[in-house]
């Protein structure tokens, strides 16, 4: 008897089911669903695959609800008179009520019994009223428009739109090319005021320049008095402006997005380790964007960080191997640069070499360069540390984007402790050969041109000609972030995942297969790893923190593996703003 639900559990309607869970139901386009109460009507509408077009609405912003392109029909159960009780059909619904005005979805929240209609007569004649008012002042010129192909008005206007214009005045004129900062460019005739710009350079910036000025169909977006959109951040204003109305100086007219293929990746020019996308044809990157990551940059990513990737292309690209000869460098196979390379190692005690690595390689990078120090019993391994004042957004104080990982892989709690005894050793001329990888040791680590030069061997793996190659007895061309795949951790202690976008150049190589090969060289075994799965295979099976994991379970979202203090101010700031109920999130 005890296995038959009893009475009272069989009586239950959906609706009571719901409200026992916190929930509302909401009927949506004839169907019923069940939301959290608070709910948003956009949300709720997008939680469940339906489409409601919006232009000023952003998840992560305050709602203004300005663009009115949101709108729906909203339905409520009639009040019934004193002393009824209202009728429900037979899941406990009472019948609904539809008003005869549009609602904005984007600033109303769901209330139970609540019907939502996203289709017929009164809302597609709104939404094309919205259109036909938007379009009144827009320049019709879409083709050299740099929006082109990601344009939500160009997109929105096909999908609800009239088929033909009725307007048969002049346009309201308004500036054009108007350079309002030094990363960014504003051509105000096709703003649509949807004020997002305006609000996310106040809200999440925290540097509120942006405002609108005049009134009616000549209001304008400007820049305040004695002021520049120079915000390290500014750039963000273009990813989220939903017409070609802001554009960003570096990419504008450089590419259409359609040509471009999109490629998901990591920063690596601080721990973050802020998710990204990198815009690539053929083998050139075009622009990097921000991708969405909750847990660690929200929708948004430095100016600073998304603009460094120019010089993977420079003229300075070390693009095969070079060894120094009276002199000069010249030009040699991989196979002679090995075998040179151990030959050279062969000549010296383990006392006197030492590595220098860097927080910039991957955790596979770096697990492989831990097989290098045990093939040589090398005393001293170190990396080199990058520190600069944290923005409290997102750049954090530590321009490392491995730091985490490093302490996982070599098994240390601090990376960069040997720096300092390595140099010592050189100067004392306790160290005769030294191998850097990644690292400029003159620009980015203090060490002299005396320092370097008093070394027998010197072997550097860098992406760059730079002051420390011009020491180096042997230069060997490493890749670039976005023409490597492997794995970083972040500060927050977040594994994620490094994608290949473009291909090295020439004769230039994956680090991971120079550590590779080198060891090869060096230890005479020809068993070689051909695949960068294997050596994380490796990694889960020799570093707790990675067991039971693989390079594709990593998922382009990432996952926690080490539990960290660090907070990202940013996402911070994001929680307190959900939690109080300003912004969705």
């Amino acid at each position: 008897m005890s296995d038959t639900p009893s009475a009272t559990a069989e009586l239950k309607l959906p609706k009571d089911i719901a409200a026992e869970k916190g929930l509302v139901n909401v009927q949506i386009d004839g169907s019923w669903y069940q939301f959290p109460k608070g709910t948003r009507m956009i949300e709720a509408c997008r939680q469940v695959k339906v489409d409601v077009p919006y232009y000023c609405y952003h998840p992560k912003l305050t709602v203004p609800g300005n663009c009115r392109m949101c709108l729906v029909q909203m339905g409520m159960p009639p009040r019934p008179a004193p002393g009824q009780e209202p009728s429900r059909d037979e899941s406990g619904y009472e019948p609904i009520g539809w008003m005869p005005r549009p609602a904005i979805s984007c600033a109303n929240t769901v209330a139970e019994n609540m019907g939502i209609r996203t289709t017929g007569e009164l809302v597609e004649k709104c939404r094309e009223g919205v259109m036909e008012f938007l379009l009144i002042n827009h320049p019709l010129d879409c083709p050299i428009c740099d929006q082109a192909g990601e344009c939500r008005l160009q997109e929105q206007s096909v999908g609800y739109g009239r088929g033909v214009s009725r307007f048969v005045d002049m346009k309201v004129k308004k500036p054009k090319n108007v350079d309002i900062g030094p990363r960014i460019r504003l051509d105000d005739e096709r703003c649509i005021m949807c004020s997002r710009c305006i609000r996310f350079m106040d809200e999440v910036a925290s540097d509120p320049v942006l405002g609108f000025t005049q009134r009616g169909t000549h209001t304008t977006l400007s820049v305040h008095p004695g002021r520049l959109l120079d915000s390290n951040y500014s750039l963000n204003t273009a990813d989220i402006c939903p017409v070609g109305a802001l554009t960003s100086n570096d990419f504008r007219f450089q590419m259409r997005v359609w040509f471009l293929k999109e490629t998901p990746s990591i920063d690596v020019n601080c721990g973050t380790g802020t998710n990204i996308i990198v815009h690539t044809r053929g083998n050139t990157i075009h622009r990097i964007t921000p991708r969405q990551n909750n847990a660690v940059n929200s929708t948004w990513m430095p100016d600073s960080h998304r603009l460094n990737f120019h010089y993977i292309d420079s003229d300075s690209r070390l693009t095969e191997p070079l060894t120094l000869s009276n002199g000069k460098h010249t030009s040699i196979t991989w196979q002679t640069a090995y075998q040179h390379a151990a030959d050279q190692l062969r000549k010296f005690m383990p006392a006197q070499i030492a590595i220098i690595g860097s927080a910039r390689m991957t955790n596979e990078e770096l697990i492989l360069l831990k097989t290098l120090r045990q093939t040589l019993s090398v005393p001293h391994l170190s990396l080199v540390p990058r520190l600069a004042d944290p923005d409290q957004l997102l750049i954090a104080a530590d321009r490392n984007p491995n730091t985490t990982g490093a302490q996982l892989i070599l098994d240390t709690t601090d990376p960069y402790a040997s720096l300092g005894t390595i140099r010592s050793a050189i100067q004392n001329n306790q160290i005769k050969a030294l191998l850097v990888f990644g690292e400029d040791l003159i620009t980015d680590a203090g060490f002299t041109h005396g320092e370097l030069s008093n070394l027998d061997f010197l072997l550097q793996t860098h992406l760059l000609a730079n002051p420390t190659a011009n020491h180096a007895h042997l230069v060997l061309p490493g890749a670039a972030f976005a023409e490597k795949r492997g794995s970083m951790v972040n500060l927050s202690g977040r594994l994620q995942r490094l994608n290949r976008a473009v291909e090295p150049p020439l004769n230039a190589k994956d680090d991971w297969e120079i550590i590779r090969d080198l060891i090869s060289a060096i230890s005479g075994d020809t068993a070689k790893i051909f695949l960068i799965e294997d050596v994380f295979k490796h990694i889960s099976a020799t570093i707790p923190a990675f067991a039971n994991l693989t390079l594709s379970k990593i998922g382009h979202q990432g996952t926690v593996i080490a539990e960290t203090a660090y907070k990202i101010p940013l996402l911070e700031n994001e929680r307190a703003r959900i939690a109080s109920g300003v912004i969705n999130g």
